[in-house]
């Protein structure tokens, strides 16, 4: 279970429910509902019978199913009639087809009315009765799982645009929501590209001064002999180029919010003015003797040590306590793999609306890679890594190789440069899911390394895979790669 901020600052819980597959097997066959219910039983699914249409009918009022087993040919209600009532009353139950060899054709149109696929009688093995509803059941979960992160996205989005249900988040929601209403200073601590203008922008707006200006500023892209007239304005005449008198920016904030990006590079001067603005609610312009009373909430952010600085004589304590009323801490998206789905499909949909695409989904090992990635640039990079992937993304969904990570220079498949590395360093991933994602990053480097030795070359590569061509290529797209015939 997770968490989530509602605008009104609650926590608003969200459930996305596991376990084992239910399936629901119809078949007016005694003997096969009753093989089938103990072949899928002994793989761990939930199991449900019903002799016919109707009566699967009434156990799907009734119950949540995941994959329904429906056999063509049946009385009262068959097959295809109960596929039809499935997608228009139960479009979340997947649908799996069975047939007599000689109806094939039947069972085709069968998947193109929406059927997950179909298996001929008699079934070639237990295990591809099995490996099918498990498939099913796993593409169901999937779509629930999605379904459930836009849910938490639609919930999150209220609170600003910062998006993430991991407990670090969750703790960074909490301070946010509870320091919004006062007019406290806040210090938000956080490497670069973890949102703190987003932060900021977010205790602004839950805030009473949120139809207010909300003005921010990089403290470090102020000229250094600009800095007190851009915070404070200065007068007509009051140094070389003062043409006209100017108001700085926390006049400009008056009743609202005024956001101090890196706030550690304020040189000493503009330090005591500073703390002077905080302690007095005063300022003064360059070159006037004048005070004006401003009504300024400040939020302060910055990606050093202050206490560093207070050491070095870079920065005053005084005002490094001033600031420092309620702190913030910005977790490093390396630190929250969990809320990674989240951001991605949150930036999909953000940019391929911005650039009339058609990419509606990230593949299952694209968003293990991106898992895998350390982020150096934390939620800046993977907005930029989404945007780039849209680009060069050719159907409806973001594959491995459309990520600029894993793009090089011959054709789709990247070279050592660019390849992705995993890092187990704070994973903390279940063994399974982490072994998954080490393989999926694995195979992506073993196949293009060896489709670069050979110059794309497939039989050869294949060749010296071990594998013959065909059983090379599927694995070759299983990640993420193409091949020269792809094209």
């Amino acid at each position: 279970m997770s968490l989530s901020a509602s605008r009104s600052g609650e926590l608003t819980a969200v459930r996305v429910e596991a376990g084992p597959p239910k399936v629901l097997v119809v078949d007016d066959e005694p003997t096969l509902r009753r093989s089938l219910s103990r072949l899928l039983q002994s793989r761990g699914c939930q199991v449900l019978t019903a002799d016919d249409g109707e009566q699967a009918m009434g156990i799907l009022e009734r119950e949540h199913i995941d994959v329904a087993l429906v056999d063509l040919m049946m009385p009262k209600v068959g097959g295809l009639e109960l596929l039809e009532h499935v997608r228009e009353k139960h479009d979340g139950v997947e649908v799996v087809m069975m047939t007599a060899f000689g109806d094939v054709e039947t069972a085709v149109k069968a998947v193109r009315a929406g059927a997950y696929h179909f298996l001929t009688k008699p079934f070639r093995s237990n295990d591809e009765v099995v490996l099918t509803v498990t498939k099913a059941a796993e593409r169901r979960r999937l779509v629930d799982r999605a379904a459930a992160l836009e849910e938490r996205l639609l919930q999150i989005e209220k609170f600003g645009e910062l998006i993430g249900n991991s407990p670090s988040m969750q703790e960074v929601y909490r301070l946010a929501v509870g320091v919004a209403p006062t007019s406290s200073t806040v210090l938000i601590l956080g490497e670069s590209g973890t949102g703190k203008e987003l932060t900021a922008r977010a205790i602004h707006q839950h805030s009473p001064r949120m139809a207010q200006p909300f003005v921010a500023v990089n403290c470090s892209a102020i000229p250094v002999d600009l800095v007190e007239s851009e915070l404070f304005g200065h007068v007509r005449g009051a140094f070389t180029g003062a043409t006209a008198t100017r108001a700085g920016l926390f006049e400009t904030a008056d009743r609202g919010t005024l956001f101090l990006d890196e706030v550690g590079d304020l040189p000493p001067l503009a330090q005591v003015k500073l703390l002077r603005a905080l302690q007095e609610g005063e300022v003064k312009r360059v070159g006037s003797n004048d005070t004006k009373t401003v009504d300024v909430r400040v939020v302060a952010a910055t990606n050093v040590d202050l206490t560093s600085r207070i050491t070095a004589g870079k920065f005053r304590e005084d005002l490094y306590y001033r600031l420092n009323v309620v702190p913030i801490n910005l977790p490093a998206l390396r630190e929250r793999r969990e809320d990674i789905p989240l951001l991605a499909i949150h930036f999909l949909k953000k940019y391929a609306a911005r650039s009339n695409s058609n990419v509606t989904k990230i593949s299952s090992d694209a968003m293990r890679l991106l898992q895998a990635q350390n982020w150096k640039g934390n939620v800046r990079e993977l907005e930029n890594a989404i945007e780039h992937a849209i680009v060069f993304c050719k159907d409806d969904t973001l594959q491995p190789g459309d990520l600029p990570f894993a793009r090089g220079r011959n054709g789709g498949y990247h070279e050592g440069g660019n390849s992705p590395v995993l890092t187990l360093e704070g994973m903390d991933l279940p063994y399974r899911e982490a072994k998954e994602q080490a393989l999926s990053v694995f195979e992506h480097h073993y196949f293009s390394a060896i489709l670069q030795q050979t110059g794309g070359n497939v039989s050869e590569a294949a060749r010296k895979a071990g594998l013959d061509r065909s059983n090379f290529r599927r694995a070759v797209k299983r990640a993420g790669l193409k091949t020269r015939d792809d094209d």
